[in-house]
């Protein structure tokens, strides 16, 4: 099969074996996770970028794709979930540096969907939701993995005022993918 979906959301075409969807029916997650490992994975390997670089790479690429995903009104969990394990895979960083991506990706979901006043909640869970689902990728236990999206999306809160820090705050005391998070501690801010 080599026809290609596209998708006004996203510059990169997904390959229609990928998106198992009646014609016409958008696999979301599917679309998102492959458009964000291509675009992190060629800025990232085809120009050499790490440091400082490769984190403004992943913060372009994943303001793309949260554009994309509240255009066409899609469920921010899958989405976002998509976009993390999508900047995972795609830079291909594991143990600590992977780590600081992963933290830097949900950081910038959080800021992002409460700059376009998004489902701060939804968005929270897909991104911790990501983190555990790329815990073997990064080569870390997916405890850690949460842990560090939560910092990183309180982080992006704290960023976007209080009111954004007490709904993520709200959504992370809640069990996600089974598991209750562990929550950085507060104080130390």
């Amino acid at each position: 099969m080599t026809e290609e979906v596209k998708s006004s959301a996203v510059d990169h075409p997904t390959p229609a074996a990928v998106v198992k969807t009646p014609p016409g029916l958008r696999d979301v997650f599917g679309t998102v996770l492959d458009a964000v490992t291509t675009g992190i994975a060629s800025a990232a390997k085809g120009t050499g970028l790490a440091g400082a670089a490769l984190l403004d790479a992943v913060t372009e690429v994943m303001k793309t794709a949260m554009r994309g995903a509240v255009g066409i009104g899609s469920d921010p969990v899958p989405g976002t979930k998509a976009m993390v394990m999508g900047i995972v895979r795609g830079t291909g960083e594991k143990g600590e540096a992977g780590l600081k991506i992963l933290s830097h990706a949900a950081k910038i979901v959080v800021h992002h969907t409460a700059d376009v006043g998004g489902d701060l909640a939804a968005a929270t869970k897909g991104v911790v939701l990501g983190a555990i689902a790329s815990a073997r990728t990064l080569g870390v236990d997916t405890a850690k993995a949460a842990a560090t999206a939560a910092q990183g999306a309180l982080e992006g809160a704290r960023e976007a005022g209080s009111v954004t820090v007490e709904r993520v705050l709200a959504a992370l005391k809640e069990p996600i993918g089974g598991s209750k998070v562990a929550l950085p501690d507060l104080k130390a801010r």
